[in-house]
């Protein structure tokens, strides 16, 4: 059973004082909920752990993956792939950050993979500002939280330049290089979480600049740019997938600009390696009945309730929950039909005492950083609602 703290919550003219506009949903609901899930020091220490360990198991899956020519099993578009490659071989194209969403972890759940969002995760804003506000807002101690993702986003740009080192050296090897931060024009969320980035990249030491996607400008042979000035590194808050299905050209621009190293782009292509759900598949089957891990399979489980969704599927859709026999009990439309699906092992996310699913997303940057949870239903959608968390 999930338990829950009630707090009171931020007004909507302060979330907008801080840049965080997308408070409200559709039906006039608030987004961010004023109750905080309540964790132990040991199940916030529990989270780190697993999802450190999970990283660890995703770097030895994607070395297998590519040594073994697998992207195209798992559905990476065949104008990624040589991205896709070139990133992985080499490690300045670095990964700034990511979202392991699982389930369990409260309540004496065992926590479990759910899934892997490593190219352009949302709630970043919500879980590194907002919920350590609502702390604040309350009166609370605000250390009392599993969440230093902003500290560990400063840190992580910093190893663009140290790599492994010491990031105390950045100011020692930092050579004035840029980095261009962008995102598609008519979605705040996408923005702010995009400026959100890049103010943490600012305080790193980098110099920075933001355009919206349409303004940039690429060359195969002279890299990236915003109007005259070259930029060494581009951050795109844009799904490769998108990239190699609807901008056949752009991804061919990339590839040349990767090769001909002109710029990096962030997060990597190889991101989308790990994004792919068809990459539990893989992981399953190097980790077989690995307690972090449900089975996952491109066919049918046999005799098991499970979840079919497909791999580049996003917010919970297009997602069904098959019974033993594989009866739809549940399900969700969508726009990501066109993708193959894959069936994972069904488990029941915790509940509170109003019947309320929570799932746990844990951001990593460079290792584990920070919790929050989202609440809806059985199938977690773009309805669903942000909760934040207190260590108590």
């Amino acid at each position: 059973m999930v338990s829950l703290k009630r707090v009171n919550p931020l007004t909507s003219e302060f979330l907008e004082s801080i840049g965080f506009y997308w408070h409200t949903d559709e039906d006039k609901t608030p987004y961010v909920a004023d109750e905080l899930v309540v964790v132990s020091q040991k199940e916030a220490d529990a989270y780190y752990e697993a999802t450190n360990e999970l990283y660890d198991m995703f770097v030895e899956a994607g070395e297998y993956v590519i040594k073994n020519n697998l992207l195209h099993e798992i559905g990476i578009p065949f104008n990624i792939a040589p991205l896709v490659e070139m990133s992985w071989e080499n490690d300045v194209h670095w990964h700034i950050y990511g979202r392991f969403d699982l389930s369990g972890g409260v309540g004496g759940e065992p926590i479990k993979l759910i899934e892997f969002n490593a190219d352009t995760p949302t709630a970043l804003f919500e879980t590194a500002i907002v919920q350590w506000a609502l702390l604040k807002a309350n009166g609370m101690n605000d250390s009392l939280q599993f969440n230093n993702v902003y500290e560990a986003l400063k840190e992580n740009f910093k190893r663009l330049v140290v790599l492994d080192g010491d990031t105390e050296d950045f100011a020692k090897y930092y050579d004035g290089w840029k980095i261009l931060f962008s995102s598609i024009k008519g979605s705040l969320e996408d923005e702010n979480t995009t400026k959100l980035l890049q103010n943490a990249a600012n305080e790193a030491g980098f110099h920075t600049d933001f355009a919206y996607v349409d303004e940039v400008e690429f060359s195969s042979k002279e890299g990236v740019f915003k109007g005259e000035e070259n930029f060494e590194y581009w951050f795109k808050l844009i799904p490769w997938e998108d990239i190699g299905i609807d901008e056949g050209d752009l991804a061919l621009i990339l590839r040349d600009i990767m090769q001909n190293q002109k710029a990096i782009i962030l997060n990597p292509a190889y991101t989308l390696m790990f994004q792919s759900k068809a990459f539990m598949k893989i992981l399953w089957d190097l980790y077989p009945n690995h307690p972090l891990l449900l089975e996952t399979s491109f066919e049918p489980l046999k005799g098991k309730k499970q979840v079919r969704k497909r791999v580049f599927g996003r917010e919970g859709a297009n997602t069904e929950i098959l019974d033993e026999n594989a009866n739809v009990l549940k399900s969700t439309n969508g726009e990501y039909d066109k993708f193959m699906p894959i069936y994972q092992e069904f488990v029941d996310l915790p509940k509170d005492e109003q019947g309320n699913h929570y799932q746990a997303g844990v951001f990593f940057a460079y290792e584990a950083c920070g919790l929050g949870y989202r609440r809806g239903g059985k199938i977690l959608d773009n309805y669903s609602k942000f909760v934040g968390h207190i260590i108590g």
